[in-house]
Protein backbone atom coordinates (compact mmCIF):
# COMPACT_ATOMS: atom_id res chain seq x y z
CA UNK A 1 0.00 0.00 0.00
CA UNK A 2 1.28 3.40 -1.34
CA UNK A 3 1.68 5.64 2.44
CA UNK A 4 -0.61 8.74 2.52
CA UNK A 5 1.27 12.07 1.17
CA UNK A 6 0.55 15.94 2.23
CA UNK A 7 0.54 18.88 0.20
CA UNK A 8 0.20 22.32 2.85
CA UNK A 9 -0.86 25.00 1.02
CA UNK A 10 1.73 27.47 0.09
CA UNK A 11 3.07 30.27 2.58
CA UNK A 12 1.87 33.73 1.85
CA UNK A 13 -0.89 32.47 -0.28
CA UNK A 14 -4.47 33.57 0.01
CA UNK A 15 -6.24 31.72 2.70
CA UNK A 16 -9.28 29.46 2.43
CA UNK A 17 -11.62 32.61 3.94
CA UNK A 18 -10.53 35.45 1.74
CA UNK A 19 -12.31 35.40 -2.07
CA UNK A 20 -8.77 34.95 -3.33
CA UNK A 21 -6.99 38.08 -3.64
CA UNK A 22 -3.43 37.31 -2.69
CA UNK A 23 -1.31 40.07 -0.81
CA UNK A 24 1.02 41.57 -2.99
CA UNK A 25 3.54 42.22 -0.13
CA UNK A 26 3.52 38.45 1.07
CA UNK A 27 5.87 36.37 -0.65
CA UNK A 28 4.55 33.76 -3.39
CA UNK A 29 6.53 30.65 -2.45
CA UNK A 30 6.24 26.95 -3.93
CA UNK A 31 3.30 25.19 -2.68
CA UNK A 32 4.69 22.47 -0.36
CA UNK A 33 4.40 18.67 -1.39
CA UNK A 34 5.17 16.52 1.67
CA UNK A 35 5.90 12.97 0.96
CA UNK A 36 6.12 10.17 3.68
CA UNK A 37 8.50 11.98 6.00
CA UNK A 38 9.50 14.94 4.16
CA UNK A 39 9.41 18.24 5.41
CA UNK A 40 7.61 20.56 3.91
CA UNK A 41 10.57 23.34 2.83
CA UNK A 42 9.15 25.81 0.33
CA UNK A 43 10.94 27.41 -2.08
CA UNK A 44 13.94 29.99 -1.69
CA UNK A 45 14.45 31.96 -4.91
CA UNK A 46 18.02 33.13 -3.34
CA UNK A 47 18.27 29.28 -2.78
CA UNK A 48 16.79 27.35 -4.95
CA UNK A 49 18.92 24.15 -3.69
CA UNK A 50 18.59 23.85 0.47
CA UNK A 51 20.34 21.41 2.14
CA UNK A 52 17.50 19.32 3.28
CA UNK A 53 16.88 20.21 7.16
CA UNK A 54 17.93 17.80 9.65
CA UNK A 55 15.21 15.82 11.96
CA UNK A 56 14.36 16.82 15.61
CA UNK A 57 17.11 15.67 17.40
CA UNK A 58 19.56 14.48 15.08
CA UNK A 59 22.42 16.29 12.49
CA UNK A 60 21.82 13.75 9.95
CA UNK A 61 19.71 15.15 6.99
CA UNK A 62 18.75 11.51 5.42
CA UNK A 63 17.28 10.93 8.96
CA UNK A 64 14.40 13.90 7.96
CA UNK A 65 13.51 12.35 4.42
CA UNK A 66 13.17 8.44 6.45
CA UNK A 67 11.13 9.61 8.80
CA UNK A 68 7.94 7.52 9.11
CA UNK A 69 4.90 9.77 7.92
CA UNK A 70 1.99 10.30 9.71
CA UNK A 71 -0.20 8.29 10.60
CA UNK A 72 -3.89 8.36 8.86
CA UNK A 73 -6.58 10.23 11.76
CA UNK A 74 -9.69 8.28 12.58
CA UNK A 75 -11.37 11.44 11.36
CA UNK A 76 -9.86 11.42 8.32
CA UNK A 77 -10.82 7.21 8.16
CA UNK A 78 -14.51 7.99 9.28
CA UNK A 79 -15.25 10.77 6.64
CA UNK A 80 -13.54 8.49 4.21
CA UNK A 81 -15.64 5.81 5.27
CA UNK A 82 -18.91 8.00 4.59
CA UNK A 83 -17.69 8.83 1.15
CA UNK A 84 -17.33 4.82 0.41
CA UNK A 85 -20.67 4.70 1.63
CA UNK A 86 -21.75 7.30 -1.22
CA UNK A 87 -19.55 5.80 -3.54
CA UNK A 88 -21.82 2.32 -3.04
CA UNK A 89 -24.51 4.57 -3.93
CA UNK A 90 -23.00 4.83 -7.28
CA UNK A 91 -22.21 1.06 -8.05
CA UNK A 92 -26.28 0.55 -7.40
CA UNK A 93 -26.93 2.69 -10.36
CA UNK A 94 -24.94 1.21 -12.31
CA UNK A 95 -21.78 4.30 -11.84
CA UNK A 96 -18.50 4.07 -11.54
CA UNK A 97 -18.47 3.96 -7.78
CA UNK A 98 -16.85 7.22 -6.73
CA UNK A 99 -18.59 9.15 -3.50
CA UNK A 100 -17.61 12.26 -1.85
CA UNK A 101 -18.56 14.06 1.22
CA UNK A 102 -18.27 17.66 1.99
CA UNK A 103 -17.10 18.45 5.95
CA UNK A 104 -18.01 21.33 7.91
CA UNK A 105 -16.10 21.15 11.32
CA UNK A 106 -17.17 18.03 11.66
CA UNK A 107 -20.74 18.11 10.10
CA UNK A 108 -21.58 16.55 6.63
CA UNK A 109 -23.23 19.26 5.08
CA UNK A 110 -23.32 17.58 1.74
CA UNK A 111 -22.89 14.03 -0.46
CA UNK A 112 -22.32 13.22 -4.00
CA UNK A 113 -21.98 10.44 -6.04
CA UNK A 114 -20.77 9.61 -9.56
CA UNK A 115 -23.65 9.89 -12.07
CA UNK A 116 -22.58 11.66 -15.62
CA UNK A 117 -24.51 7.83 -17.72
CA UNK A 118 -27.93 8.34 -15.16
CA UNK A 119 -27.81 12.43 -15.24
CA UNK A 120 -26.58 12.70 -18.94
CA UNK A 121 -23.97 15.00 -17.58
CA UNK A 122 -20.30 14.76 -18.14
CA UNK A 123 -19.92 17.07 -15.38
CA UNK A 124 -21.35 15.13 -12.84
CA UNK A 125 -18.23 13.33 -11.18
CA UNK A 126 -19.07 12.85 -6.73
CA UNK A 127 -16.78 15.86 -6.07
CA UNK A 128 -19.28 18.15 -7.93
CA UNK A 129 -22.25 16.88 -6.54
CA UNK A 130 -20.95 17.33 -3.26
CA UNK A 131 -20.02 20.77 -3.87
CA UNK A 132 -23.54 21.64 -5.84
CA UNK A 133 -25.66 20.17 -2.52
CA UNK A 134 -23.22 22.01 -0.58
CA UNK A 135 -23.57 25.80 -1.88
CA UNK A 136 -27.24 25.04 -1.92
CA UNK A 137 -27.30 23.78 1.93
CA UNK A 138 -25.24 27.43 2.51
CA UNK A 139 -26.89 29.57 0.34
CA UNK A 140 -23.00 30.02 -0.74
CA UNK A 141 -21.09 29.53 -3.55
CA UNK A 142 -17.77 29.87 -1.77
CA UNK A 143 -17.22 27.21 0.95
CA UNK A 144 -14.35 28.54 3.12
CA UNK A 145 -13.18 26.24 6.08
CA UNK A 146 -14.54 22.94 4.49
CA UNK A 147 -12.93 20.05 3.38
CA UNK A 148 -13.92 17.78 1.02
CA UNK A 149 -13.57 13.94 1.10
CA UNK A 150 -13.93 11.52 -1.93
CA UNK A 151 -12.46 8.07 -2.65
CA UNK A 152 -10.67 8.66 -6.13
CA UNK A 153 -7.99 11.37 -6.93
CA UNK A 154 -10.51 14.20 -8.21
CA UNK A 155 -9.60 15.40 -12.10
CA UNK A 156 -9.11 18.67 -13.61
CA UNK A 157 -12.19 19.68 -13.86
CA UNK A 158 -13.13 18.56 -10.25
CA UNK A 159 -9.66 20.37 -9.03
CA UNK A 160 -11.00 23.62 -10.48
CA UNK A 161 -14.13 23.79 -8.97
CA UNK A 162 -12.75 22.72 -5.67
CA UNK A 163 -9.80 25.99 -6.13
CA UNK A 164 -13.30 28.07 -6.94
CA UNK A 165 -15.25 26.77 -4.24
CA UNK A 166 -12.47 27.61 -1.94
CA UNK A 167 -12.38 24.37 -0.14
CA UNK A 168 -9.59 24.27 2.82
CA UNK A 169 -8.33 20.65 2.42
CA UNK A 170 -8.99 17.57 -0.06
CA UNK A 171 -8.89 14.16 1.59
CA UNK A 172 -8.73 11.07 -1.72
CA UNK A 173 -8.26 7.99 -1.61
CA UNK A 174 -7.40 5.62 -4.47
CA UNK A 175 -4.66 7.89 -6.83
CA UNK A 176 -6.18 7.71 -10.71
CA UNK A 177 -3.41 6.84 -12.99
CA UNK A 178 -5.37 8.69 -15.96
CA UNK A 179 -6.96 11.53 -15.38
CA UNK A 180 -5.90 12.38 -11.53
CA UNK A 181 -5.18 16.16 -10.69
CA UNK A 182 -3.24 15.86 -7.51
CA UNK A 183 0.21 14.39 -8.68
CA UNK A 184 -0.50 11.48 -10.85
CA UNK A 185 -1.23 12.93 -14.22
CA UNK A 186 -0.86 16.74 -13.48
CA UNK A 187 -0.57 18.61 -10.07
CA UNK A 188 -3.01 21.52 -10.38
CA UNK A 189 -3.06 22.20 -7.17
CA UNK A 190 0.87 22.90 -7.12
CA UNK A 191 1.00 25.50 -8.71
CA UNK A 192 2.00 28.89 -6.79
CA UNK A 193 0.42 31.24 -9.02
CA UNK A 194 -3.10 30.25 -8.20
CA UNK A 195 -4.99 32.89 -5.83
CA UNK A 196 -6.25 29.92 -3.38
CA UNK A 197 -4.26 27.15 -2.22
CA UNK A 198 -5.88 23.46 -0.97
CA UNK A 199 -4.15 21.21 1.48
CA UNK A 200 -3.79 17.82 -0.55
CA UNK A 201 -3.96 14.61 1.41
CA UNK A 202 -4.27 11.54 -0.33
CA UNK A 203 -3.99 7.83 0.19
CA UNK A 204 -6.87 7.58 2.68
CA UNK A 205 -7.92 3.78 2.97
CA UNK A 206 -6.65 3.69 -0.26
CA UNK A 207 -6.46 -0.10 -0.75
CA UNK A 208 -9.96 0.04 -0.21
CA UNK A 209 -11.37 2.35 -2.38
CA UNK A 210 -9.22 1.03 -5.19
CA UNK A 211 -10.66 -2.79 -4.22
CA UNK A 212 -14.47 -1.36 -4.79
CA UNK A 213 -13.78 0.47 -8.34
CA UNK A 214 -11.30 -2.89 -9.20
CA UNK A 215 -14.56 -4.84 -8.82
CA UNK A 216 -16.68 -2.70 -10.11
CA UNK A 217 -14.35 -2.83 -13.88
CA UNK A 218 -14.13 -7.10 -13.48
CA UNK A 219 -17.75 -7.29 -13.21
CA UNK A 220 -18.63 -5.01 -16.00
CA UNK A 221 -15.83 -6.87 -17.88
CA UNK A 222 -17.47 -10.36 -16.62
CA UNK A 223 -20.94 -9.22 -17.82
CA UNK A 224 -19.72 -7.83 -21.19
CA UNK A 225 -17.77 -11.63 -21.76
CA UNK A 226 -21.26 -13.38 -20.83
CA UNK A 227 -23.43 -11.36 -23.10
CA UNK A 228 -21.06 -11.48 -26.05
CA UNK A 229 -21.13 -15.49 -25.17
CA UNK A 230 -24.53 -15.13 -25.41
CA UNK A 231 -24.95 -13.45 -28.43
CA UNK A 232 -22.40 -15.69 -30.31
CA UNK A 233 -24.50 -18.99 -29.15
CA UNK A 234 -27.85 -17.26 -29.99
CA UNK A 235 -26.39 -16.42 -33.51
CA UNK A 236 -25.31 -19.77 -34.24
CA UNK A 237 -28.29 -21.71 -33.19
CA UNK A 238 -30.05 -19.07 -35.65
CA UNK A 239 -28.12 -20.20 -38.04
CA UNK A 240 -27.91 -23.51 -37.86
CA UNK A 241 -31.54 -23.75 -37.70
CA UNK A 242 -31.81 -22.12 -41.23
CA UNK A 243 -29.34 -24.82 -42.42
CA UNK A 244 -32.01 -27.44 -42.07
CA UNK A 245 -34.30 -29.19 -44.38
CA UNK A 246 -37.85 -27.83 -44.06
CA UNK A 247 -40.47 -30.32 -42.65
CA UNK A 248 -42.93 -31.83 -45.05
CA UNK A 249 -46.63 -30.82 -45.06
Amino acid sequence: MNEPFVRSAAPGSASAESDGVPNSSAPQAESAFVGPGEPANPVNPANPNPEPAAAAGTSNPVAALDAAPAPVSERDRRFMALAQAAAEEARAAGEVPVGAVLVRGDEVIAKGFNHPISGHDPSAHAEMAALRAAAQTVENYRLPGCELYVTLEPCLMCAGAIMHARIARVVFGARDPKTGACGSVVDAFANPQLNHHTTVIGGVLEDECGAALKSFFADRRRASRAARAAARSEGGAEASGASDPAEPL
